[in-house]
């Protein structure tokens, strides 16, 4: 029997602003208790969808029966969230899900450093023995053809002796396949090994840069040496690096215990999150949304959170991981009595502090969206670029400016708009500049900015939280001067160089130039790209509608209907100057008149004979009776090319 169940409250409230990316609920019951742990690609759809269809499993019945709240997780991608969920279960063991008696968990690649030559193999087990530990990965294949790739390319041992006191006689077959230098015969000493294990542990810690140019620089050296089984070897090499699975965030290998905090703000409302980390395990979330927080700096209004919530917090962690330091840090750590503080730059932890400013982020949008101050969420990026830039509010909308002409000649502007981070085509304009003559980037910048912002200041719209300029520090000091002067000081406006890709800020010397990578900048980068491209092709328009009308706007007696006519019938100027008298003459609304007039005017020979097989005005035949018409002697042979 299937039923449809209504949605309680606290879920419909929730649902509309959870994001279309993948995460973990938990369903809650009246209590509080936790009914069951689900993983989803797409949370919004995946809560939804208890709510929406009939189910026809009796436990699947029960269980939306019984439910009365939700709570997410948000998580990078689907492996995570597939490992979160793990945690969970184990942790909470929800009457509603499948329990594994087995208990198997994910497995790790294991790197014995604790052995004066390690080992690196995959184990399934963790144990505190000193070995460092990388995973867990959620593709066992995937897992076991990277680590035969890495083997491959770092010559590792794989036999288990216990180095150097108990040692083969003589070496194996991997060292006569070169998979090995045989340390356990002494052919390589102990310094060497560990100098390649420790390229080992950076390349699986995510530092895999050198070591694939250090693999296509081999590859390329064994392809000049003709040996193309080795280069075919190492290309195959480079193909399995480039899958390889990176190591989840959500289950650290350390086994210790911290508190994650996260931190997203924009404007006056910010909100901070402690991610519990107990046995390396991802346990829990909570959280507190700050108000009021206008014209004080993040750090103190991190310190402040520190100091009001989670200093008398129960349970708190021997170790507080933050997102960026706080003022006065030293006695915030000494208020936060057995907690040492510490914010990671790179790393795993610095990959659990981004999991927890992601889950900040989401739980700010949350409140924005229920509180109908935004329309749509913002992007991950938009957040970025407002802590990589300091701005004092998340720029949602932006608005980015660009300038093209032709030498001088047919200077456009256009402006793009991007909402949350996305294109917004229905607010895109394009400008012909109208005030400024010649080459002059800068009072063009200042008279499209100008524009652009007093219309809309008119028209009551709402300005973009961002302009981004298209140049360099001269083109922002237009644009400034262009907000001062309609009395709009306080919009925040950057400008973005294409050619070390540097942003400028007003009252800044310096630049800022964020990593390529960044997810920032790339939005930036795609903001002006997308100016550019609109710019240009709307120049373009106007450079070919001049040049191709110029030369006919000239020609008497040839209007707007005419010259529509001949560049239809022939495609452009130059097809009418190849035209003969006669084609031209052929078009509607034309003769051998105008035809002759518009040859004159583009400057092709006109004969003065009239056209063959043109008629003979009436004025001719009426003056040369037919009974005296002369009889006309035989027109004498035209020379041939060979008359002198």
């Amino acid at each position: 029997m299937s039923t449809v169940e209504r949605m309680p409250e606290a879920v419909a409230a929730k649902v509309p602003n959870l994001p279309e990316t993948p995460g973990v609920y938990l369903w809650k019951d009246a209590e509080g208790t936790i009914l069951y742990v689900g993983k989803a690609k797409r949370l919004r759809s995946r809560v939804r969808s208890y709510f929406a269809a009939d189910h026809v499993s009796p436990k699947t019945i029960a269980l939306v029966r019984r439910i009365v709240d939700v709570d997410t997780l948000v998580v990078p991608s689907e492996a995570h969230a597939l490992i979160l969920e793990n945690n969970l279960i184990k942790e909470y063991r929800p009457r509603f899900n499948v329990a594994l008696r087995d208990d198997k968990s994910y497995p790790y690649i294991k790197v014995t450093l604790q052995e004066p030559f390690p080992r690196v193999f995959v184990t399934r087990r963790l144990v505190d023995d000193g070995a460092r530990y990388f995973g867990p990965y959620t593709d066992v294949g995937a897992m076991r053809r990277a680590l035969n790739v890495v083997k491959r390319i770092f010559t590792v041992r794989s036999c288990h002796y216990a180095l150097p006191h108990d040692a083969p006689e003589r070496p194996c077959l991997d060292y006569f396949i070169k998979r090995c230098l045989a340390p356990c015969v002494g052919y390589q000493d102990q310094a060497s090994y560990r100098t390649m294990i420790d390229d080992v542990v950076a390349f699986l810690d995510g530092r895999t840069g050198e070591v694939v140019r250090r693999v296509r620089q081999r590859m390329m050296d064994a392809s000049e040496r003709l040996d193309f089984e080795t280069a075919g070897e190492l290309r195959d090499a480079l193909r399995h690096l480039e899958k390889m699975e990176e190591p989840t965030v959500v289950l650290e290998v350390e086994g210790g215990d911290r508190d994650v905090v996260g931190y997203a703000r924009d404007g006056e409302d910010a909100c901070a999150v402690v991610l519990r980390i107990r046995d390396g395990k991802l346990l829990a979330r909570e959280h507190r949304l700050l108000e009021h927080a206008e014209d004080v700096d993040d750090g103190a209004v991190l310190s402040a959170f520190l100091l009001q919530w989670y200093r008398t917090a129960p349970g708190r962690s021997k170790l507080a991981l933050l997102p960026f330091g706080v003022p006065e840090q030293e006695m915030v750590e000494e208020a936060l009595a057995g907690t040492a503080v510490r914010v990671p730059q790179r790393g795993p932890r610095r990959a659990l502090v981004d999991l927890a400013e992601q889950n900040a982020r989401h739980l700010l949008e949350e409140f924005k969206l229920a509180a109908l101050e935004a329309d749509e969420r913002a992007s991950d990026p938009v957040y970025e670029l407002q802590r990589e830039l300091g701005l004092p509010r998340v720029p949602r909308s932006l608005a980015c400016f660009d300038i093209s002409h032709a030498q001088g000649k047919d200077t456009v502007a256009s402006s793009v708009w991007f909402e949350n981070g996305r294109p917004k085509r229905s607010e895109y304009r394009k400008f012909t500049i109208r005030d400024t003559a010649g080459i002059d980037d800068f009072k063009s910048m200042h008279e499209v900015v100008q524009r652009f912002l007093r219309r809309r200041r008119d028209e009551d719209k709402a300005l973009p939280d961002l302009v981004v300029i298209d140049g360099g520090k001269g083109q922002l000091s237009a644009a400034v001067a262009a907000l001062q002067e309609l009395e709009l000081g306080g919009q925040m406006i950057i400008s973005l160089a294409k050619r070390d890709e540097e942003i400028f800020l007003p009252g800044r010397s310096d630049g800022v130039r964020l990593p390529r990578r960044s997810p920032a900048l790339r939005l930036l980068q795609q903001a002006r790209d997308e100016a550019h491209r609109f710019a240009i092709t709307f120049q373009r328009t106007k450079r070919a509608a001049r040049t191709i009308t110029s030369e006919l706007l000239q020609i008497p007696g040839v209007g707007p209907t005419r010259r529509r006519a001949l560049l239809h019938r022939f495609g452009s100027v130059q097809g009418v100057r190849d035209a003969t008298l006669e084609d031209i003459a052929a078009v509607p609304g034309f003769g051998e008149a105008i035809a002759r007039k518009v040859h004159l005017a583009l400057g092709v020979p006109v004969p003065d004979a009239p056209m063959a097989g043109a008629p003979i005005p009436d004025a001719t035949i009426a003056e040369t009776p037919i009974a005296e018409a002369p009889v006309l002697p035989s027109p004498s042979p035209a020379p041939s090319d060979d008359t002198p």
